[in-house]
């Protein structure tokens, strides 16, 4: 009798378990919002407005699709890049759409969209430097910011180096600037940007290759099967239809300061 009562127990707990995680995806329905995490401080992708201060950029464009097509409003809740993964887990976000490049380690910590970008990482210099590589930095120091892929990449691509982290990317530059370390380390997009600032005044060199070709998905628990489901088939639907095309042109395009060609598409990432 006793068996009886506890396998009738854990079946309930079993299915108990496997109706939370399918009622995810209704309670953003029902309460009527997506809570999407984002950076806030990284532009093109999440950025204030100069005129209104309201976030917009790339990734704040993906939040605003995914909940269109879940039919709810969209609220976006500025995080570091440290907090995104410890914010998704704590449930004080729905999804995290803020840069979150693909890793191992990540995975087996929280659930990855398809890819919506890819981004290379790379290492700036001093011009001044005489540095023509990654490899020329082993043993140096080079910063990143804290928790990011660009750090990672530093101490897998260039282990012997020694790497200074940052709560954001103007301050890891700024530290090469001034000579606080050799090299910093961030996606090329954002290099480029840097590298066009001061390049009347204290240039830079973007080395070659690349650290590491990061894949960014949409960050989601592991258990929101329909969440995770419901993602895909948005992202999936805007490669489609032209909307992930004009999303990127409109920030990275011809008529932007990157003047950027899309050489990726929405889709698996193969970890």
């Amino acid at each position: 009798m006793m068996n009886f009562k506890k396998t009738v127990l854990a079946v309930a707990l079993l299915a108990a378990s496997f109706s939370a995680a399918a009622d995810q995806l209704a309670d953003i329905k029902q309460k009527g919002t997506l809570v999407c995490g984002t950076l806030g401080t990284a532009e093109p992708f999440s950025f204030p407005n100069q005129q209104t201060r309201e976030i917009q950029g790339y990734d704040v464009d993906f939040c605003k699709a995914i909940a269109k097509n879940l039919g709810v409003k969209l609220e976006l809740k500025m995080i570091s890049v440290a907090a995104r993964i410890p914010e998704l887990q704590q449930n004080r976000v729905d999804i995290v759409i803020a840069n979150l490049g693909w890793t191992a380690e990540r995975a087996e910590q929280i659930a990855y969209s398809d890819s919506y970008y890819a981004s290379p990482q790379k290492v700036a210099v001093k011009r001044t430097s005489g540095y023509k590589s990654p490899a020329d930095l082993g043993g140096k120091r080079v910063s990143a910011t804290k928790g990011s892929t660009s750090e990672l990449a530093v101490r897998k691509a260039i282990p012997t180096a020694s790497v200074t982290t940052f709560q954001d990317p103007p301050a890891a530059f700024l530290a090469m600037q001034q000579g606080k370390v050799e090299g910093f380390a961030v996606s090329e997009l954002m290099l480029s940007k840097f590298q066009a600032q001061v390049e009347s005044s204290s240039p830079i060199d973007i080395l070659n290759p690349p650290l590491i070709n990061e894949l960014w998905g949409v960050g989601m628990r592991k258990e929101e099967g329909g969440l995770i489901k419901q993602v895909n088939t948005t992202l999936e639907g805007m490669e489609k239809s032209g909307e992930a095309q004009q999303i990127f042109d409109k920030w990275f395009g011809p008529s932007t300061q990157y003047k950027l060609k899309r050489d990726f598409k929405i889709e698996p990432i193969k970890g």
